[in-house]
């Protein structure tokens, strides 16, 4: 099927803008396009209430055991009042959106516009697609109380290491994060514990996050360090 021209544009506009400095007015004007796109997920997402953003992967798809398990927290998400958010897209973002709407809790999604993927699942109360990774990442984080990663690939690990870099540096502040999938990312805390060891990072960073496969243990997680802090 033949790319669509506008998202072609897009991507090249980023791709372009990513290549270094340009005249004057070329900048002056991709920053509006910028400040645009944030004020459209700003506008979008205001009166949603509190959410919790689920980051994974979008190629894990129906009968994978992941895709089971991101229906199972996006239904206990919802039983406990919140909305879930996700990127919007296909494989678990699908599933955790897709439960939340079975057991009538909110589903919304920040898609991205891309050349080969992501179209926003059928599955989402409210979505918008935003054209810059960037930005994307600042809605997902912005409307968030807590963050909830199972396994993906390069763009969920982005998201990851964002989210535990806004907390380390304190720019959020008591913010739980769940990593779901201990064998899945057995090698990646191997390495952070690597780091600590090294004094890249503090050894007490290594707590900045939760590591596990019962959704029990994340549900409990949540009502100590979310529910409790909000009532």
């Amino acid at each position: 099927m033949p790319v669509d021209i506008n998202v072609a544009k897009i991507n090249r506009d980023e791709v372009d803008f990513l290549k270094g400095p340009r005249s004057r007015q070329s900048e002056f004007f991709f920053a509006i396009k910028i400040f645009r796109e944030f004020i459209k997920g700003f506008r979008a997402f205001h009166f949603l209430g509190p959410c919790v953003t689920i980051f994974v992967s979008a190629r894990f798809h129906e009968g994978h055991n992941f895709y089971k398990v991101a229906r199972n927290i996006g239904q206990e998400v919802s039983k406990l009042g919140f909305t879930v958010m996700t990127g919007g897209g296909p494989g678990l973002m699908e599933a955790a959106n897709r439960v939340a709407k079975d057991v009538n809790g909110r589903s919304i999604g920040c898609n991205i516009v891309l050349l080969a993927e992501q179209n926003p699942n059928p599955y989402l109360d409210k979505w918008v697609s935003i054209k810059y990774f960037f930005v994307r990442k600042v809605i997902l984080s912005k409307y968030s109380y807590e963050f909830i990663v199972l396994p993906g690939g390069y763009g969920t690990l982005d998201e990851f290491f964002e989210a535990i870099t806004l907390i380390q540096t304190e720019k959020i502040k008591h913010f739980p994060v769940v990593l779901i999938g201990k064998e899945f990312h057995k090698l990646l805390h191997e390495h952070i514990l690597l780091m600590a060891q090294n004094g890249t990072i503090k050894k007490t960073d290594v707590d900045l996050y939760l590591m596990t496969d019962s959704v029990e243990e994340v549900m409990a997680f949540i009502e100590k360090n979310t529910i409790k802090k909000l009532v």
